[in-house]
């Protein structure tokens, strides 16, 4: 596409070298500028764009995106530079276009929420493939179609960046899927990178505090959330939540709500609870079935009605859904349960918040048969405000507590897990291991047969982020290699006997 096409419909201005050259792409790391990309200038929280425009031109940039208007006049480069009021909007824009606006050949599902994105767009990826359709998933967990982990290259977030995301679904428009859901972040919404994605469906979950620090209030990170209910043609709601009902209110758009409780549209019933499965009603004005889901605890079910109402609202009918959600699996990292020879229950689990933490471990404590043992930390340079409030929640559930690392960044561990203890009881038991892989070791290796395990704050990550690195690190893969070991020394213990 030539840039003069590319800009003919964007506010902007163009300031020397030629329009008439082709634009392939849009890029704001030069360091990864291929020739006949577009470099965009922005700031980030560490680095200055501006420092590397010449970077960005010897690699190839056949023109440069700016908004500071008074840099037209100071640059003084061998290609277009260009003005626009907005990088963040122009970026979303130029992707979109430049890869032909594939959003529009799909129906994209786009789902927002502070707990619970991640399962509720892999369990409507799983419903959707249940009922014959191709269907790509996007998320934090990674790019699937049809449950199969598409190993592309990409910028890991949870909502993705216009120039990979658009380029993705490009990818998807040429494989034929017919649906595509996303995770709508706050900082995916805030920072525009869907403003030029066609949605379909919005679909709200929850709201809890998180992410204060990145938005600068609570209130700013409601409005973030907001967002999607602009972007989407129509809204899902959970009639369960205070936030999603005011943006139900606030929005003229056609909506439905989905809950366990009374006053919507789509609401499942718990009959009876197992150790592993549910047996529930769903009733709505579509139709009523009662049908068992493999799983316990009532934000699963949350989840459940959440994937099983959007999918209604795109037309399957509810016989058919309800059958395919009797199959429906956990994805990676969510309350994942690793199977062992010492007759433990150890689960690994993503909960990073105060209300995701409160949902695993209430589920869990009630079919715990002996202690329940709780592995976490908090991350760093954010959210402080929840350490208390998730020691909190901690104290009230769990038996033994070991404090240790999650993201720490630039902040000392130590002191982030004295901010969690002080929301301990006083006969609380706990000890502080930083080192994550001996944490583990200790709570497995201590713990007698019948007792419950949880892993929490990382679930599929395989990465922990400390002040001057990352390392690798996966807790599935630790507690596989505590595992692999004891086993070892139990044959090794009874071979020398």
């Amino acid at each position: 596409m030539q840039l003069a096409e590319l800009l003919k419909d964007w506010p902007c201005t163009v300031k020397g070298g030629s329009i008439r050259v082709e634009v392939n792409g849009v890029e704001d790391y030069a360091q990864h500028v291929k020739p006949g990309d577009l470099f965009v200038v922005r700031k980030g929280r560490k680095f200055d764009g501006y420092q590397y425009i010449d970077l960005a031109v010897k690699n190839g940039a056949v023109g440069v995106v700016i908004e500071d208007e008074t840099q037209l006049d100071q640059l003084k480069l061998s290609v277009p530079l260009i003005w626009v009021p907005n990088c963040l909007k122009f970026m979303s824009f130029s992707a979109a276009k430049i890869y032909r606006f594939p959003a529009e050949a799909m129906q994209v599902i786009a789902i927002t929420g502070t707990n619970g994105k991640t399962t509720v767009s892999h369990f409507i990826g799983q419903l959707l493939q249940a009922l014959h359709k191709k269907v790509m998933v996007i998320g934090t967990n990674g790019v699937f179609i049809n449950g199969e982990e598409l190993q592309i290259e990409y910028e890991a977030l949870t909502t993705l960046q216009p120039k990979h995301l658009h380029k993705i679904l490009q990818y998807a428009v040429r494989n034929k899927v017919q649906y595509v859901v996303l995770e709508a972040s706050s900082m995916g919404l805030s920072t525009h990178r869907l403003d030029d994605c066609d949605i379909d469906i919005g679909v709200f979950l929850n709201l809890a505090e998180d992410h204060i620090e990145d938005h600068g209030s609570y209130e700013k990170y409601k409005q973030s959330k907001q967002i999607l209910a602009q972007l989407a043609d129509k809204l899902v709601l959970n009639g369960d939540d205070s936030f999603c009902r005011t943006v139900g209110l606030q929005s003229k758009k056609k909506k439905t709500y989905f809950g366990l409780g009374n006053r919507v549209n789509y609401q499942l019933q718990l009959l009876a609870e197992g150790i592993h499965h549910s047996t529930c009603c769903l009733q709505s004005d579509k139709g009523q079935k009662v049908f068992t889901l493999p799983f316990v605890g009532e934000h699963q079910l949350q989840n459940a009605i959440a994937a099983i109402t959007t999918v209604s609202e795109l037309g399957f009918s509810i016989e058919n859904i309800c059958e395919a959600a009797e199959q429906l699996r956990l994805p990676k990292g969510r309350l994942e349960s690793i199977p062992n020879h010492l007759n433990l229950s150890i689960y690994i689990d993503y909960a990073h918040t105060e209300a995701a933490l409160r949902a695993i471990l209430k589920t869990l404590r009630k079919t715990a048969k002996g202690d329940l043992i709780l592995v976490f930390s908090c991350g760093g340079d954010r959210d402080k405000h929840k350490r208390i409030k998730m020691g909190a929640v901690a104290t009230k559930y769990a038996d033994m507590i070991y404090l240790t690392t999650d993201n720490p960044r630039s902040e000392d561990p130590a002191y982030i897990n004295s901010q969690i203890a002080a929301g301990f009881i006083s006969t609380q038991k706990y000890e502080m291991i930083l080192d994550r892989a001996e944490a583990i070791e200790k709570a497995i290796l201590s713990a007698k047969e019948g007792d419950t395990i949880v892993i929490a704050g990382k679930g599929h990550e395989t990465t922990q982020t400390f002040k001057d690195k990352e390392i690798y690190f996966s807790d599935y893969e630790c507690v596989q290699s505590v595992l692999a070991k004891s086993l070892k020394n139990k044959v090794d213990d009874c071979q020398s006997q």
